[in-house]
């Protein structure tokens, strides 16, 4: 048994252009004894195509916990072990959560090998406030839990950030329209760094006649950068719910006041506190 361990790496691949694959990211793949990748068929073709051939090990939801002990006393046996997505950079909205924290808690090494994210290349091209945004992933595949969520963001002030599929994205862009209202500003990005790459910025009413309108446009892999809410006003508070907060605020810190007037009212604690905040 080696006195030094190996090191995980986490490695970013292509979400389309093969061309934007690092060259920091093949050595370490060349390197590594093992890659441990999302879905191996379709890995071993990108490997494949840059000369790769390090044995992968299969590591997604449905065996993420019962392998990490392996790969644990292989890294700790002195083995490195690259982790890799189908697509994009590990961890977003992908497996790994549990093997990084677990290799961590044993003090083993884990090293990022930055590269493509679809979320960040979206954010970059949407023409929309970056300075705060909060991505979402995958909302539910349930109509009821998705617009509970969708709901539960109606008052959120940065941008939001979405993937979507092709099946649920009409149904998706329904209940966004339904919750954040016609009007509200958004971005599509489809298949980016594709050959039909497409950045659609519209109302997400329009957006919906514009997918519509040619039914081919709702195929392919979406990110939706979609625009925050407007910054709270003490017009959107009716007096009774600023005269209970004022209240409440006298007697706690802002974040239960916001809390348990949002309770109370029903407006979002979001908005109360920073309401608090202006104030």
């Amino acid at each position: 048994m080696s006195n030094q361990t190996g090191i995980l790496y986490i490695v970013a691949t292509p979400i389309g252009n093969l061309q934007d694959f690092s060259p920091r990211a093949q050595s370490i793949l060349h390197a590594v004894k093992l890659v441990a990748a999302e879905d191996t068929r379709h890995s071993r073709q990108l490997l494949d195509h840059f000369g790769i051939s390090t044995p992968l090990q299969a590591l997604h939801d449905h065996n993420e916990r019962h392998l990490t002990h392996t790969l644990l006393q292989r890294l700790q046996a002195g083995d490195s072990i690259a982790l890799i997505s189908d697509a994009g950079t590990p961890l977003i909205s992908d497996p790994g959560y549990h093997l990084v924290a677990a290799a961590q808690a044993e003090h083993l090494p884990v090293i990022p090998i930055p590269g493509p994210c679809a979320l960040i290349a979206a954010l970059s091209v949407a023409g929309l406030p970056t300075d705060h945004f909060v991505f979402e992933g995958f909302l539910s595949a349930k109509a009821t839990a998705r617009r509970h969520r969708l709901e539960s963001l109606a008052q959120e002030t940065r941008t939001m950030i979405f993937y979507e599929t092709p099946h649920r994205l009409l149904d998706c862009l329904t209940d966004m329209t339904q919750v954040f209202g016609q009007g509200r500003v958004i971005v599509l990005a489809k298949e980016l760094t594709k050959l039909f790459e497409t950045v659609q910025k519209d109302t997400l009413a329009n957006l919906i006649d514009w997918l519509t309108a040619q039914p081919e446009r709702q195929k392919g892999e979406f990110v939706l950068v979609v625009q925050g809410a407007p910054p709270p006003d003490e017009k959107t508070v009716s007096p009774e719910t600023q005269r209970v907060f004022q209240i409440l605020r006298q007697e706690l810190p802002l974040n239960q006041a916001a809390k348990l007037t949002s309770q109370i009212t029903g407006i979002s604690r979001n908005v109360l506190y920073a309401l608090g905040l202006e104030k």
